[in-house]
């Protein structure tokens, strides 16, 4: 194919990874990932078999990442611990990842003259935004330096500072995407959606079911295959030291999610309440105008995406 490309994927093996290891093997590209896989799963890349080369490795790991630049011409940065919980239990160690990664990935992408790089950001580079729907313009934020849950927003904010300003001077092509509550298959249990779906696989009709959370906090899920889409889009048509939302406008209440899911398990519950952590957000929706402009079209409803990954 035209621009063939050898890519390296850290966290390839996690559930928005893998998807894109998926993509990039269908447009005919070389692909290797690099993953410890403390979160990631191998079966999610297993239908890949030979199609990948895939490296275990801890990003922080300076010497066994360097190994594994040899003949890349792009890297997707994805690496990072995610899931809400670990933002409170293990703040330093986000930052950690974060910080340590980051080094890695720059004096790589320097040392072996990689000059193009896609690096994850968050929505949580927001915390509470000033703007709904929310675009990238909105300023980023730490409000609290107290909250732990704010490692992984601020290890973020990092990720972006880094890239803009190091893209200046040693990149030709360094884009930025912020993931807006991604769902699908095989993401694992720790979000939303998958754990609303676990729950209510395990409750008796007319069983109480707690929720983190008043139910009244306001979200707006993209289906895997529109986030792949998207990113696809990114790819071939995103410019230099841009800063993309990858998201959808549908917005739902989580106690409308939960009953939404509800009525496509038919299963009857009660919905029981609970105090909302300490910095969490009561509302995200993105401005998803930008992407739009790269011929980007959400094709999925979340009905059509929770009918697929409960009954598949």
């Amino acid at each position: 194919m035209r621009n063939k490309k050898n890519f390296l994927v850290t966290g390839g093996t996690g559930f928005i990874g893998s998807n894109i290891c998926k993509l990039l093997i269908e447009l005919g590209h070389e692909v290797t990932i690099f993953d410890n896989n403390s979160r990631g799963e191998l079966k999610r890349i297993r239908e890949l078999n030979k199609k990948v080369k895939f490296i275990r490795g801890d990003i922080r790991d300076k010497k066994k990442f360097f190994k594994s630049l040899k003949n890349i011409n792009s890297i997707i940065h994805l690496a990072y611990i995610n899931g809400t919980k670990y933002f409170y239990e293990k703040p330093e160690l986000i930052l950690d990842v974060a910080i340590k990664g980051l080094v890695n990935i720059f004096d790589g992408c320097k040392k072996f003259k990689i000059r193009e790089l896609y690096l994850a950001s968050s929505s949580e580079v927001y915390q509470t935004p000033l703007k709904i729907p929310t675009s990238e313009e909105e300023p980023l934020k730490i409000p609290d330096i107290n909250n732990p849950r704010f490692s992984y927003g601020g290890g973020k904010i990092l990720t972006e500072l880094m890239g803009i300003n190091y893209g200046r001077k040693f990149f030709t092509k360094i884009i930025i995407f912020r993931p807006h509550n991604v769902y699908g298959a095989n993401m694992g249990n720790e979000h939303v959606i998958p754990e609303l779906i676990q729950k209510m696989r395990k409750i008796k009709k007319n069983s109480f079911l707690k929720i983190q959370g008043t139910g009244k906090e306001i979200r707006s899920f993209i289906y895997i295959k529109d986030f792949i889409s998207a990113f696809h889009k990114l790819m071939t048509k995103g410019k230099h030291l841009q800063i993309y939302n990858i998201g959808t406008t549908q917005s739902i209440k989580i106690k409308d999610l939960v009953l939404k899911i509800s009525k496509i398990m038919k299963k009857k519950i009660i919905i029981k309440t609970s105090s909302l952590k300490k910095g969490s957000t009561k509302i995200r929706k993105p401005n998803i105008a930008k992407i739009r402009k790269l011929g980007f079209k959400p094709k999925y409803t979340l009905d059509q995406g929770l009918k697929e990954i409960i009954f598949n």
